[in-house]
């Protein structure tokens, strides 16, 4: 299992998630609001409030990792979903991609 990066620096990262999904004034909302009493309240140490040892930490992780993902999902639906119908050529070219094309000479191309 990977190792956990430390307390603070989840906590920035979904301050960092927030900011980037709500803009400047994402510290007015409620969900920074439950973050930052989170954190606080699991501060002195993670067995106080938790079941487990590092419960409340790995939350915060899988919590940070749900917020890039969906931002990152987001980001790639956007640049690749259309609207409607395009042609073959358009669809190869969207991925980094190019028809083959015959060389001349065969008789069926116009």
């Amino acid at each position: 299992m990977a190792a956990m990066a430390p307390a603070l620096r989840v906590c920035r990262g979904i301050l960092k998630e927030l900011r980037a999904s709500i803009g400047p004034t994402y510290n007015k909302s409620l969900a920074y609001n439950y973050v930052m009493d989170q954190f606080r309240k699991n501060k002195i140490t993670g067995e106080r409030y938790c079941r487990a040892q590092q419960e409340a930490h790995h939350d915060s992780n899988t919590y940070l990792c749900l917020l890039g993902s969906t931002r990152t999902h987001l980001a790639l639906h956007k640049l690749y979903h259309v609207k409607g119908e395009c042609s073959q050529e358009s669809a190869a070219a969207m991925v980094g991609l190019r028809l083959p094309t015959q060389p001349g000479g065969k008789g069926w191309e116009k």
